[in-house]
């Protein structure tokens, strides 16, 4: 299904509460009335390095406001994504959380959108240190910080964040997600346990109920007709990612009908979707605008 024909049914679509209605307390009050509409902050709260935080709020912060994450690309741009959402935010009145990963502290496709859930020489890292870790308690800061009570999160991603994202839905069966977005990865881990991690879950700690739980989730394949341009020197070209597919519009497509092959060979559950965005290239901004839409049709 394209983007194009979910118009007539956005534009009148209500945003449903994301959480329970309750009171704020006075600090929270008082922390959502001071906290600037745009920023950025420094999140300590879990157990790996310090995460700069870039944020916009909409006009007006309830308990019902829903908490968007948005996972920058592979240039570690989180202040650009921040800015290419602004707008989203305040139209459709969700908070927008932009962490970013610097290539410091998470080297590498290994290091960010693959999770850093091993070393270079493939032994396992602490749970708590894996770069999808950062997440569920960065909700909890921004449930606490800005005086939300959203109970669970969307996840939007594009290229290198697409990444994460779906790779995150994978590897995390506990988190609170409501929906994840993924748009325009460049490759993905498909949803193959007999195919050997980066390219399938072979060799990975995602067991078949982690799989099973991944495949019922609410995730949007969100791919632009235009992202397929092979001379993209950011476009990985190893023989096992051309397996998937020659572009990233390709390999999108067969990433989604793997998890419905992967659903029915189970009788699970299968909770995702395919959405396509006529002649949208390789860009985060009009991914985005495809994607809020989405967000706020929900």
């Amino acid at each position: 299904m394209t983007i194009g024909r979910w118009w007539l049914v956005l534009a009148g679509a209500a945003l449903l509460i994301a959480g329970p209605a309750v009171s704020f307390s006075e600090q929270e009050q008082l922390a959502t009335e001071e906290a600037p509409a745009s920023g950025r902050y420094v999140f300590a709260g879990w157990d790996g390095p310090d995460l700069p935080v870039w944020y916009q709020l909409p006009d007006k912060v309830t308990a019902e406001t829903p908490v968007v994450f948005v996972m920058h690309g592979v240039n570690r741009d989180a202040d650009r994504y921040r800015d290419e959402w602004a707008d989203l935010a305040r139209r459709h009145d969700f908070i927008v959380i932009v962490p970013q990963f610097s290539r410091s502290d998470f080297p590498g496709s290994r290091g960010y959108n693959t999770g850093y859930f091993t070393e270079d020489d493939g032994v396992s890292r602490p749970r708590s240190l894996w770069s999808f870790a950062a997440i569920e308690p960065l909700f909890d800061d921004v449930r606490a910080r800005f005086g939300t009570r959203a109970a669970r999160y969307t996840i939007y991603g594009h290229s290198a964040g697409a990444q994460f994202v779906h790779r995150f839905v994978l590897f995390m069966p506990e988190a609170r997600i409501d929906q994840a977005i993924a748009a325009n990865a460049g490759w993905y881990t498909m949803p193959d346990p007999a195919t050997p991690f980066p390219y399938g879950l072979g060799g990975t700690p995602v067991d078949e109920r982690a799989l099973s739980a991944a495949l019922g989730q609410r995730v949007t394949v969100l791919l632009g007709t235009a992202d397929t341009d092979r001379s993209d020197p950011n476009l990985r070209k190893t023989p096992e990612a051309d397996a998937q597919g020659p572009n990233r519009f390709a390999r999108g497509q067969q990433f989604f009908e793997q998890g419905q092959q992967a659903a029915t060979a189970r009788d699970a559950p299968f909770g995702w979707k395919l959405l396509t965005v006529p002649d949208v290239g390789h860009s985060n901004g009009r991914m985005a605008k495809a994607a809020a839409l989405l967000i706020a049709a929900d």
